[in-house]
């Protein structure tokens, strides 16, 4: 039997699939149903293509980049296919695009004018674009320009650079917002090669997520992806940007202020691609390079290909949050290579990437550290369940009426995933599990797949090899209900141990702060001290910390945010204008988020619209949508 039932479905969904089905025979029945609850699972709401008629195969750019206007401009040519013989329509994306002209390529290879329509815009995702593709094209060429307020796009003026001379541009897609720098079908259901040339300023260097042009910076430049990605892999950087290798195939990007020490921070990334294509096979995808951004971008990495994009805030100087490397290299396999085909199956992304992060820092830095790595992580998941607006955002499988595909990203898809593959390695056996591992990510390599089809190959291929392994009532549990299941690991560290037991001596008075023994602590070590500070703390405590281990204005971005975190609810003035510098100097959303929210919560709100007011221009475009959320909800 396999693990998938329909009856897992919610009841909304399973009303739909049966009102789908009319008058059904008794011959007929199961099959159209079956039918119907499979196209529920599998469709994407967040997007308007209809790709289940026309699908788009390839998307070739050939783009000014205009930093005075802050707009991309120029022609996005798309080869598609007929999945439903017979169709005339192509629909695509597009948010905040300016469509200019729509041709299509006749059978002589001839461009003609075609009809389109754009539909009404929707503030979150864009419009509907609608084009008469007749019966024999193969081809639509679309004349555009993106808009200066593109979400998915951040232009910084010179002043907002290190080196003060140039301006800077790079792109965030992920989830929806490839739709703002290219009418395109913006689904990870659909994967697509590409082809591109921008024209930039001759003094700055273009780059994409595809095979760089290694030529003289010339203000022209041409890209290839020639493996088929999902939209939101489309990524773009242009800037004063330099080079440095670490070996033949791997190297950092970055402004000169950073390039040294980035390509130090990161000298262990070809270990960790060794280590992962022992473990799961090997890279399919050429180079692997980093490009360290500005402060600015809003995630700790983004798993681009061939080029992940990185925030500054990892150069701690100790390697010793370089399991973000880890991670967005990790999606070379889980998640670049094997796709969710719908956002409300991010787990197959994030809970296998963040799986197999932590297998690596395990192989290359030992036990301890991965386990110290777990958890952390469990903490920050317990957290996330108890603050989600409603049960239901808790499942590995999300519900059908999830409201944005950005709120798949709490850390039930990269923990609770992550833990639930913990759980089947440790029922399955790891060698079982790694072998089955390897071989899934060979067997959908370049797919795009859901929740269900998982479900189906790890019955196929591993539970009826070991039926006693787990129960279809476990599996349900993790998969489809909300909060952490009892059969959860609980990972113990030692490290931590020590540092609950010093800590627990100082809250008692047994000793001072500068006499706990922090000497061999590495980051980990420092958070969970802070990140389990019982609260009611009193002021001369706090000041006995920050006098000891001079925690407020400290460069270490992870151990700033927690040290923050706790001074904002225990009001210890003497914080407040680090924390200032840095809401103004850091836009990694998994700070300030948080920060902003813990200041909106604690009679701080003022001060906070402040902040955020001066702040905000430096900040990404996602991150001023999400932090006007929470400064001011709806």
């Amino acid at each position: 039997m396999r693990f998938f039932k329909p009856a897992l479905l919610t009841a909304t969904a399973l009303t739909l699939a049966l009102g789908a089905c009319s008058a059904p025979t008794p011959e007929t029945q199961a099959p159209a149903i079956e039918q119907t609850i499979q196209k529920i699972i599998k469709h994407d709401k967040f997007t308007y293509a209809n790709y289940d008629q026309v699908q788009v195969t390839h998307l070739d750019l050939d783009l000014d980049v205009k930093f005075d206007e802050k707009v991309l401009d120029g022609m996005a040519t798309l080869d598609f296919k007929r999945i439903v013989e017979g169709s005339t329509e192509l629909v695509l994306d597009s948010r905040n695009l300016l469509v200019k002209a729509v041709a299509i390529e006749n059978a002589d290879g001839e461009w003609t004018p075609a009809d389109y329509t754009l539909g009404e815009a929707d503030a979150a995702f864009g419009s509907r674009f609608s084009i008469n593709i007749g019966e024999t094209a193969t081809k639509v060429r679309i004349g555009y320009r993106t808009s200066p307020d593109a979400e998915g796009l951040q232009w910084l003026s010179p002043a907002q650079t290190a080196g003060k001379k140039h301006p800077y541009l790079f792109s965030q897609a992920q989830t929806i917002n490839a739709r703002t720098m290219a009418p395109l079908q913006d689904t990870p259901a659909v994967r697509i090669t590409y082809t591109a040339t921008l024209r930039t300023p001759p003094e700055l260097l273009a780059l994409m997520s595809a095979e760089q042009d290694t030529g003289p910076i010339d203000g022209e430049y041409h890209f290839s992806m020639p493996q088929p990605i999902p939209s939101y892999l489309l990524a773009i950087a242009v800037g004063d940007i330099k080079f440095k290798a670490i070996n033949d195939h791997i190297g950092v990007y970055a402004e000169q202020y950073i390039l040294d020490a980035s390509a130090a921070e990161f000298e262990d990334t070809p270990l960790m691609e060794q280590s992962n294509a022992k473990l799961y096979g090997p890279y399919r995808w050429g180079r692997y390079d980093l490009i360290v951004l500005p402060p600015s971008f809003p995630f700790g990495g983004m798993e681009n290909p061939r080029l992940s994009f990185m925030t500054p805030t990892l150069i701690a100087g100790d390697k010793s949050l370089t399991n973000v490397v880890a991670h967005e290299l990790a999606h070379s396999w889980s998640g670049n290579l094997v796709t969710n085909s719908n956002w409300r199956d991010a787990w197959l992304n994030e809970g296998f990437t963040s799986y197999v992060e932590n297998r690596v820092m395990e192989d290359l830095y030992g036990k301890d550290r991965a386990v110290m790595e777990q958890a952390l992580s469990l903490e920050d998941l317990k957290r996330d369940i108890a603050d989600a607006a409603r049960p239901e955002l808790t499942q590995l499988k999300l519900p059908v009426d999830m409201a944005h595909p950005d709120d798949a990203f709490s850390q039930v898809a990269y923990v609770k995933g992550q833990f639930f593959l913990m759980f089947l390695e440790q029922r399955f056996g790891r060698a079982n599990f790694d072998a089955f591992l390897k071989q899934y990510f060979d067997h959908f390599a370049f797919q795009s797949i859901t929740t269900e089809d998982f479900i189906t190959y790890l019955h196929d291929e591993l539970h009826v090899k070991n039926p006693d392994a787990l129960t279809k009532e476990e599996l349900n549990e993790w998969v489809y209900q909300p909060g952490l299941p009892a059969t959860a690991a609980d990972p113990q560290s030692s490290a931590f141990e020590n540092v609950s037991a010093q800590q627990a001596k100082w809250l008692k008075g047994d000793t001072s702060a500068a006499n706990i023994e922090t000497a061999g602590w590495s980051t980990h070590e420092w958070l969970h001290f802070l990140n389990n500070l019982p609260s009611g703390l009193s002021q001369a405590q706090f000041a006995e910390l920050d006098a000891a281990f001079s925690l407020t204005g400290t460069q270490n971005a992870e151990t700033a945010f927690a040290w923050y975190m706790q001074t904002i609810q225990g009001g210890y003035a003497p914080a407040t204008n680090a924390l200032e510098s840095f809401l103004m100097s850091v836009g990694r959303g998994k700070f300030i988020y948080r920060l902003y929210n813990a200041l909106n919560q604690n009679g701080q709100s003022e001060w906070a619209q402040d902040v955020f007011s001066r702040a905000k221009p430096g900040y990404h475009p996602i991150a001023q949508r999400r932090i006007s959320d929470i400064l001011s909800p709806k």
